[in-house]
């Protein structure tokens, strides 16, 4: 981390009891190879350039917080896969390219609204890279020794993705294959079977006519990036690196990272970070950020205006997205700022049930996206993804969809999440099927 970093306030960062500790652990981190490399986070930055003009759209998912005990092959195939399932329905349903960037891989750290949770009265649960999920004092405090777990879980992470998109995985002729009997019975699993039926005769067709498909890369693989919310500082300074070549610094974590709602302070040690970096630098947007904010961190984080570099994020809520958007789109515009325009319709729409679970409804879900598209409709410029917390397992965390989850199902033994409400997998490629009849109006 710069000086200039230290000099600034930095939020919601760990209250860690031992000082030599953490020197300890950011010596290491900063001796040990980066998880990606720079030319990787370019390629991202050229993707999303082509978000930003209209030309592709961003699909970005995975897991609220993710855990060491999540980092299995298992567990990360499963969420790859449905990521790739809701893809193949976005490209093939609305003619539309798709980068594909997980939340994956490095999401192990989570600001949190308050110190001291209210029902255990214990410090609050700050994700496995700072502590324990378990409720108790030991278990809370802080360890810095755990971002080290979180650096070893990230490579692990990323070594099973690299071999799953560059594998059999994602070979699009087993595109049947990534829809799990769980969903397969579902109303969006069946619509998905025809939609991998239809691309079945498309690829024998492609046969037919002479095409060698063994040949052709893009069936055998998938570009997929990772990234996560640069939040622990003591983690992300000592994986950032400067490249001779590029005579730039990159935070080597992950392709991209974003910066939250409760760390975007201009004056702020993230944005300060972030403006140091090549990465492609996402920004959440909530219901208190005013045009003038969203233009001093263009300015502030993307003073040459690089085509792909800076990604709003904007997570406003389903009754508030339609007022609150058009002004920060129609200052952007006026600015000549491009910008890549994402919906985070999840974090705007969290609401406690009466058996104490906190959810999130679809519907809600459903329609934030769809104010997010009509508000780009209307003003005529891009709507350029949506960015989703999601699983690949079968868990009962939110509300509706077709299956119509109840708060009475939240209570049934599949509420699995270690921090907020995920969709699970049928909801998400329902979802997909949504977005795509969207992109399919414009």
């Amino acid at each position: 981390m710069t000086d200039t970093c230290r000099e600034r306030p930095a939020a919601q960062q760990p209250a860690w009891p031992d000082a030599a500790a953490v020197q300890a652990v950011t010596r290491e981190l900063s001796t040990s190879p980066g998880l990606v490399v720079p030319d990787e986070c370019d390629t991202l930055r050229d993707r999303l350039a082509s978000v930003a003009r209209g030309e592709a759209f961003l699909l970005q998912g995975g897991d609220c917080a993710e855990t060491f005990a999540g980092v299995s092959a298992d567990t990360v195939r499963d969420k790859l896969r449905t990521i790739l399932q809701m893809a193949v329905v976005l490209t093939y349903a609305a003619s539309v390219p798709v980068v594909k960037v997980g939340r994956m891989a490095g999401q192990f750290a989570k600001p949190r609204s308050a110190d001291i949770e209210a029902i255990t009265g214990l410090p609050s649960y700050r994700g496995d890279a700072v502590n324990e999920l378990t409720p108790t004092p030991d278990a809370r405090v802080p360890d810095p020794t755990r971002m080290l777990k979180a650096y070893a879980a990230s490579a692990t992470t990323l070594n099973l993705l690299r071999a799953y998109t560059r594998g059999g995985l994602a070979d699009l002729r087993a595109v049947h294959d990534w829809n799990k009997d769980f969903v397969r019975r579902s109303p969006a699993g069946q619509r998905y079977e025809r939609v991998a039926r239809d691309i079945d005769r498309a690829l024998a067709f492609m046969r037919a006519c002479g095409i060698d498909l063994d040949r052709e890369q893009s069936m055998h693989g998938v570009e997929f990036f990772a990234s996560h919310e640069a939040l622990l500082l003591d983690y992300e300074g000592p994986l950032t690196r400067y490249d001779d070549q590029r005579q730039a610094s990159y935070d080597l974590s992950a392709h991209m990272v974003w910066i939250g709602e409760r760390t975007r302070s201009l004056d702020g040690a993230h944005v300060e970070f972030a403006r140091g970096i090549a990465n492609p630098i996402g920004v959440k947007l909530g219901p208190s950020a005013a045009p003038e904010d969203a233009v001093a961190l263009a300015e502030r984080l993307d003073p040459d205006r690089v085509p792909g570099r800076l990604t709003f994020i904007t997570r406003l809520g389903a009754q508030r997205v339609r007022d609150l958007l058009p002004p920060l789109v129609e200052k952007m515009r006026a600015e000549g700022v491009l910008v890549t325009w994402v919906c985070d319709p999840m974090h705007g729409n969290t609401v406690t049930t009466p058996s104490g679970y906190k959810t999130r409804h679809f519907d809600d879900v459903i329609d934030e996206v769809r104010g997010f598209f009509e508000v780009h409709h209307a003003l005529g410029t891009w709507p350029g993804g949506v960015h989703v917390e999601l699983t690949g397992d079968d868990v009962t965390e939110c509300l509706g969809g077709a299956d119509d989850l109840s708060d009475a199902d939240l209570a049934g033994g599949r509420y699995e999440t270690a921090c907020d409400p995920r969709l699970n997998t049928t909801q998400a490629i329902e979802l997909a099927f949504l977005v795509a009849e969207m992109l399919r109006e414009r």
